[in-house]
């Protein structure tokens, strides 16, 4: 059997925050003159100096042609680890042992020199790469219809626009062969037509020549789609590896904090179960994708008949804010006896939440009551996603609001009529 393409073990990264080891070159130039040469003191007072452990005990292996999703919140670690994996920063301890050639992707801008033209990095990238001259010419057509920009090949780079930039970027790393391709969060830069090119880009790489991708994005649509297994990195260490589905699970739990627990009542009444499920293909998921059609189905044990039952589901977000009310009678369902194993199933047609996390409470109610029979909190946790395919659907973002109102539009012109 192969070894891994990557192997990490036991990797970790500290940094000291407070000290003039993590400030640019210029401030400790600047202290050095003032308190070593002309004995003045600082310009104000140093902070302890305390570790702060960016990843800490992370072990793990990368076969060829995997293509891993790597997901975690702000801070987790994920940018760390790839410039490890990249060579741009060296672990504090631990090892990693790469089998190939690496791509990465990680800034904008970088691994180009910004007064040489996109004809010139391309080369320059080639070389770093270990590439020879004619290996590089081979795939320069590829590379140049690739990121479509043919008009600015002889413009210094410095002039380009961050998404250029990018386009740029990518089409290097991805079609001069490296054995390993890293990209971090940057393609969020780039359109949404660019974004799903380079998606499709990464499967061909992975898929017909067994070639490795590393792959991070908050948007778990691109990761369901691109990636075949992934890992979740919390506060720095390794907490879940396996499949995508199942991390991605992880992750939307983690996101909201609290597991599910009853708030109040029980009476002889709890709640089962309780996933969001998709139309067409009956399956479950936590990450429904803005537009599509769901429904969302709950199982209730009642082991004592209750009568006059009603059900109601609460959507929240992050903050705790309802922004929707699911209920059966407001669906058109009396009040109905709950005896036995009772399965509610709300139809979402077309689902209007943007993209963001939310969360359920879940309550059964009797008519005429005040107080909820039974109600859980945090019953179920998920996270929207943008559409993938629509590009004017899928620019819709949660900086517009957190529902989409309005379903349709029309626009009637008429000419002015002169007198």
């Amino acid at each position: 059997m192969s070894s891994p393409i990557i192997e990490i073990e036991n990797l970790a990264k500290r940094y000291q925050l407070g000290v003039f080891g993590s400030t640019t070159l210029r401030d400790a130039v600047d202290h050095f003159w003032r308190t070593r040469i002309r004995r003045k003191p600082a310009y104000r007072k140093t902070p302890p100096a305390r570790d702060f452990w960016a990843l800490r005990d992370v072990s793990l292996n990368v076969n060829s042609g995997e293509v891993l999703g790597i997901i975690g919140r702000n801070g987790a670690g994920k940018s760390t680890l790839l410039k490890i994996l990249s060579r741009i920063t060296e672990p504090t301890s631990g090892e990693v042992r790469l089998r190939g050639r690496v791509s990465s992707l990680l800034e904008v801008g970088t691994g180009f020199h910004s007064d040489l033209s996109g004809r010139e990095n391309i080369y320059l990238n080639g070389a770093i790469l270990g590439m020879k001259r004619a290996q590089i010419t081979r795939r320069f057509d590829e590379i140049v219809a690739f990121a479509e920009l043919s008009d600015f090949l002889d413009t210094p780079v410095k002039h380009y626009s961050s998404g250029m930039y990018v386009r740029l970027a990518f089409a290097v790393a991805a079609h001069l062969e490296p054995d390993i391709l890293i990209v971090d969060e940057v393609l969020a830069v780039g359109d949404q037509k660019f974004q799903e090119k380079c998606i499709g880009k990464m499967h061909d790489i992975a898929s017909s020549h067994e070639r490795t991708v590393l792959f991070v994005s908050h948007n778990m649509a691109n990761i369901r789609q691109l990636c075949s297994s992934a890992i979740l990195l919390n506060q720095g260490r390794l907490t879940i590896q396996g499949e995508t589905e199942d991390v991605m699970r992880e992750y939307t739990k983690s996101a909201h904090g609290n597991a599910p627990h009853v708030a109040v009542g029980g009476n002889g009444v709890e709640l089962r179960g309780i996933q969001i499920v998709e139309e067409g293909s009956g399956e479950p998921t936590s990450h429904p994708i803005f537009n599509r059609d769901y429904f969302l189905e709950l199982v209730f044990e009642a082991r004592d008949p209750v009568r006059d039952a009603m059900v109601v589901a609460e959507v929240e977000d992050e903050m705790g804010l309802v922004v929707s009310t699911l209920g059966t009678v407001e669906e058109g369902v009396n009040p109905f006896v709950m005896n036995g194993l009772v399965t509610v199933r709300f139809r979402l047609d077309a689902l209007m939440l943007t993209p963001g996390l939310f969360r359920i409470r879940a309550s059964v109610y009797r008519w005429f009551e005040n107080h909820p029979r039974l109600e859980m909190q945090n019953a179920l946790a998920f996270e929207v996603q943008p559409a993938a395919i629509a590009r004017a659907i899928a620019s819709y973002q949660r900086s517009y609001g957190l529902v989409r109102i309005a379903r349709g539009v029309t626009v009637e012109q008429r000419s002015l009529v002169c007198r």
